[in-house]
């Protein structure tokens, strides 16, 4: 097997719901990203053998193969392939894994993988209903068997979900707060001190009045949330107590990272930034839903053959606070070394391009800390996880 370098990594700042980059479309917004990552890497764009792009809802403008789409809205040469994958929030850490597996079997040597979703025009469940051209209905994506492997408990939607794992790993309501409040604490000083800079690609849009702007930082980003008024917001998505504030947003988004055999990158004389250490990807509880994090963890570690001191930085996707919090408790993980500039519940969760996106901040605060391990892992809808872990070289 062959190992695999991270060359170069490139995404938009996230926008808030119907904020600045509310009138791209998709594909261009995908293009934007390529283009980039291409340019940081210093590479001819047709040594580009193959895009992987990571999205959960393709339907209408994010539906085809978007992938391709993203090609062609970028200045890559036709010659280029691309094409899309799902696998829910895990998608686009999933896309780096499948570019991995496929240069470290020797089946290629250049490729991109990628993450984008447009959250403010297809939010969660855009591909639940609807019909068909002939008028029939389209169904639900949730089908039989998964009912099936519920064996007659009670289905969650994801908000329900988090809130079980609060109450199995006794979890707080304050504990929550007391984790958002930090989130978007940590993610306003990484702003304040430049640690996102070079991972950003300044990126133009519109501001609330229309006015054209560049974008160089995250959108989402509340320096002023505070515990006082997190304890005034309503409970959602029929929870007892987990809020808009305890939940990840609705965002926009797009990022890339070009990978390549450490050969490529050797005879193209190349520095990169990182090698990918070990991946894996493990199936949970459909009920609970959210906790593959925890079983994905110590998976990838004995894969990797490390332990949990070995890892530097974590990065455990903020989609519900319940669940980087549950995944700390259950590990014993120092809280220190987990989400250090902050997660999704200040940055937000553009939920297709999260993975991407993760795997970008961490690679680069290894890079910024000298350290050497970073671990990333995202729950899924459907029950998964998939995790890696990137090692500075």
């Amino acid at each position: 097997m062959k190992d695999v370098l991270v060359v170069s990594a490139a995404r938009t700042p996230i926008g808030k719901r119907n904020g600045y980059l509310r009138e791209w479309l998709p594909a261009m917004l995908l293009g934007h990203v390529l283009d980039a990552a291409v340019g940081r890497a210093s590479i001819d764009p047709s040594l580009v053998e193959d895009v992987i792009n990571g999205t959960v809802y393709q339907v209408g403008e994010q539906g085809f193969t978007l992938g391709r789409m993203g090609v062609f809205a970028s200045n890559l040469p036709d010659s280029v392939p691309g094409t899309s994958i799902n696998r829910q929030c895990g998608s686009s850490l999933t896309a780096i894994q499948m570019a991995y597996g496929m240069i470290a079997s020797n089946t290629l040597d250049v490729v991109i993988a990628s993450g984008i979703e447009m959250m403010s025009k297809y939010p969660i469940a855009s591909d639940i209903g609807g019909t068909l051209p002939n008028g029939q209905p389209q169904g639900e994506p949730y089908g039989e068997f998964f009912f099936k492997r519920l064996k007659g408990s009670e289905f969650y939607n994801q908000g329900q979900a988090a809130q079980a794992i609060a109450k199995k790993w006794n979890i707080s309501r304050h504990e929550c707060e007391e984790f958002t409040v930090a989130s978007h604490a940590k993610a306003y000083r990484a702003t304040v001190n430049g640690y996102f800079k070079k991972e950003i690609v300044p990126t133009s849009g519109l501001d609330k009045d229309r006015n054209k702007i560049v974008m160089e930082k995250d959108e989402p980003i509340r320096p002023d949330t505070s515990l006082e008024k997190l304890a005034t917001l309503s409970p959602v998505l029929g929870t007892e107590w987990i809020t808009a504030g305890t939940s990840s947003s609705v965002t926009d988004g797009a990022s890339a990272v070009v990978l390549m055999s450490e050969e490529k990158v050797k005879e193209l004389k190349l520095t990169p930034l990182a090698r990918i250490k070990a991946n894996a990807v493990v199936g949970s509880d459909p009920i609970l839903m959210l906790t593959g994090p925890i079983y994905a963890t110590p998976k990838i570690l004995k894969k990797a053959g490390l332990t949990m001191n070995d890892i530097d930085i974590f990065e455990v996707n903020e989609a519900f606070a319940p669940i980087p919090l549950a995944w700390a408790k259950e590990l014993n993980a120092p809280m220190e070394k987990l989400n250090v500039n902050g997660g999704a519940l200040a940055l937000g969760h553009p939920v297709g391009n999260s993975g991407c996106r993760l795997s970008i901040t961490a690679i680069h605060e290894l890079i910024r800390r000298k350290a050497k391990y970073a671990l990333v892992t995202l729950c899924t809808g459907g029950a998964m996880a998939p995790a890696t872990i990137f090692e500075r070289i």
